[in-house]
């Protein structure tokens, strides 16, 4: 998996893809290996997307815990 990519790279480089497919730029010869790669670059995209999603949810209940100890005294 290519989880070295940035976000906005995969997202950059799907949207490519996209666009190309929707103007007809891509070869009937081309199409799987495209198809391919937007499939692992929407893989790469949601993976990143959760792991910002669980990330930010530990450091909000971090926070909550912080304040819950802080009222306590």
């Amino acid at each position: 998996m290519e989880n070295e990519i940035s976000y906005a790279e995969a997202f950059e480089e799907l949207q490519m893809i996209v666009s190309d497919m929707e103007n007809g730029e891509i070869s009937i010869d081309e199409l799987s290996s495209k198809v391919r790669r937007a499939s692992l670059l929407i893989k790469v995209c949601k993976e990143k997307i959760s792991s910002t999603e669980e990330d930010v949810q530990q450091i909000l209940k971090e926070l909550d815990d912080k304040k819950n100890i802080e009222t306590d005294y």
